[in-house]
């Protein structure tokens, strides 16, 4: 059985779906609220390290602090220890500039459900193994990764973000978009200030009724997704 370190950057923004499959599972995991100023514990009694989403971005150390640390600590974690690693759309975008690659601003903020395509590499891999080589998931994000990190694969791409997935070394992944949706997510996010901004921008008037309901509308195909990527990933952290 696992023990998973999971950093977070908001109350709400946590596993979601994935509490399920590792209760169901008998795996365990510890939340750290960076955000409420809680401490990075030693790595040494954890199996593995999750990274979830935030309203913050990754260059706003002088507003967020403990965004360096975070930073050496994802490498400490996925670069020296090679522990298993999955990161989700703030994860993601922390886990590039941790191994030397760049973050910044979108050209073109992906909010709503929309299309993600596999690269080869994705659709060869065992990452997604199982998934359609073009499947809507949820996008919220004003952030992209820019460049990649020396030895990354892209695993998946859209139109206005060119690196959606990343794969490096054997038992480190990352999203751009967010596979973790509950029926309560987008409310519960639409709560936070610099969400709700970002989504009225994208869609206008009543925003977060019409993404709520375009996510129920998939829900059913989200939770098969993100129980096929959850498997997956376990199989990934398997690997020497």
């Amino acid at each position: 059985m696992l023990n998973i370190l999971v950093l977070q950057h908001a109350e709400v923004e946590h596993p979601g779906i994935f509490r399920e499959f590792l209760a169901e599972d008998g795996h365990t995991w510890d939340a750290v609220e960076l955000d409420k100023g809680e401490a990075l514990p030693p790595l040494g009694g954890y199996d593995a390290l999750w990274v979830m989403g935030g309203p913050m971005d990754v260059w706003q150390e002088d507003a967020h602090p403990w965004l360096a640390d975070e930073k050496a600590y994802i490498r400490d974690a996925v670069e020296g220890r090679g522990l298993p690693f999955l990161g989700l759309c703030l994860g993601h975008q922390l886990l590039a500039e941790a191994l030397g690659g760049k973050v910044g601003a979108s050209g073109t903020p992906e909010i709503g459900v929309m299309d993600v395509q596999l690269t080869e590499a994705g659709a060869t891999g065992v990452f997604f193994d199982g998934l359609p080589e073009l499947f809507p998931c949820l996008q919220w994000h004003s952030a992209e990764v820019t460049q990649m990190p020396a030895g990354a694969q892209c695993l998946a791409t859209s139109p206005a973000c060119a690196v959606q997935a990343v794969k490096w070394g054997t038992r480190a992944y990352s999203v751009q978009f967010h596979v973790e949706t509950e029926p309560e997510t987008v409310t519960n996010w639409a709560a936070i200030p610099e969400y709700s901004a970002a989504l009225e921008k994208a869609m206008g008037e009543d925003a977060v009724s019409r993404l709520d309901n375009d996510v129920s509308d998939q829900l059913d195909r989200f939770r098969s997704m993100a129980e096929r990527i959850y498997i997956n990933w376990l199989q990934c952290a398997a690997q020497a």
